[in-house]
C-alpha cells in the first residue's frame, strides 16, 4: 500500500498544485526533501578548463542560477565584464534577472519567448563574428542545444561553473517511503551515499529523465514510473496514472 511518497524537490510555492490534488484524491502523503544541492566551482577548478570568459563576446544563459554563477566567477577572477557583452537568454524571466548585475539594454540582451534557443537563431545569424560561451553545471542537458546551434554554423563553448552534489540526509529523519521520486542521476547517487545498505524491496521508484532512469537501473532498481513519455509528459501525470491504477 502506498501511503508515504518522497519527492526529491522543493515543496511547491502554492498550495494549488498536482501533488496537493493527488494527496486529497488518493489519501497519500507527499514529503518534499532535496537529495542534492548546487555549489559553485572555485577559480582554481574553473581555470583547469582553460577558459577565459572575456575571450567571448556573448553568453548563453539557461537559468537565473547560470546568471549568478557567471558574474560570480568573473568577479572572483577579477574580470571586468565589458559593456559590449551580449546575453542570449532562454526566457524573458532570465533576461530580466540580468538587471541584478547589468544595466538592461535591448541591444545587448536577447531572449526566447518560447523557451527555445532556436528562436534566437535569426539574431545570432546577424552576428557571424560573435563568440559564444554557455554557462553550465557539471550535470547538464545542453548538448542538444549546442548540437542544434552547431548544425546552424554557430559554435558554442560550454563552461562548467557549478556542480550538483549529494546532500546529507538528516540523522533524525527516517527514510521509510513507499515511493521515491528522483529527478537526476545525482539524486540516485545521493540515496546510495546516504543509505549504502538500502534495498528497494517493495518501494516504488519513479524517475524523470532518461539519464535518471539509467542511473537507477544501473543500481539494479526497478523503475516502476518513468517520465517523460508521450502519455505522461510530466512526472506528476505519471505518478497520478500509477496511483489511479493501484489505489482506485
Amino acid at each position: 500500500m502506498i501511503k508515504k511518497i518522497l519527492v526529491s524537490q522543493p515543496r511547491p510555492m502554492t498550495e494549488r498544485n498536482p501533488y496537493a490534488d493527488m494527496q486529497h484524491r488518493y489519501g497519500v502523503e507527499f514529503d518534499f526533501h532535496q537529495l542534492i544541492h548546487l555549489e559553485g566551482l572555485d577559480v582554481h577548478e574553473f581555470r583547469l578548463q582553460r577558459i577565459n570568459p572575456l575571450d567571448y563576446t556573448a553568453v548563453l544563459l539557461t537559468s537565473r542560477l547560470a546568471v549568478d554563477h557567471y558574474f560570480r566567477m568573473c568577479e572572483e577572477m577579477r574580470l571586468q565584464v565589458p559593456e559590449s557583452m551580449h546575453y542570449y537568454c532562454i526566457s524573458e524571466a532570465v533576461a530580466n534577472y540580468l538587471q541584478k548585475y547589468i544595466q538592461y539594454r535591448k541591444r545587448r540582451v536577447f531572449f526566447s519567448e518560447n523557451n527555445r534557443f532556436e528562436d534566437l537563431l535569426p539574431t545570432m545569424n546577424r552576428r557571424p563574428s560573435e563568440r559564444y560561451l554557455m554557462v553550465s553545471s557539471d550535470v547538464h542537458n545542453n548538448d542538444s542545444v549546442i548540437n542544434m546551434l552547431a548544425s546552424n554554423g554557430i559554435t558554442v563553448k560550454p563552461a562548467v561553473m557549478y556542480r550538483t552534489v549529494a546532500s546529507e540526509w538528516p540523522n533524525d529523519k527516517p527514510f521509510d517511503y513507499d515511493m521515491i521520486v528522483l529527478f537526476t542521476p545525482t539524486g540516485v547517487a545521493s540515496v546510495k551515499k546516504n543509505f549504502p545498505d538500502w534495498k528497494q524491496g517493495e518501494t516504488v521508484v519513479a524517475c524523470f529523465g532518461l539519464n535518471t532512469i539509467a542511473a537507477a537501473e544501473e543500481e539494479n532498481w526497478k523503475v516502476d514510473i518513468k517520465a517523460p513519455t508521450p502519455e505522461c509528459p510530466s512526472i506528476t501525470t505519471a505518478i497520478e496514472r500509477y496511483l489511479e491504477q493501484h489505489l482506485s
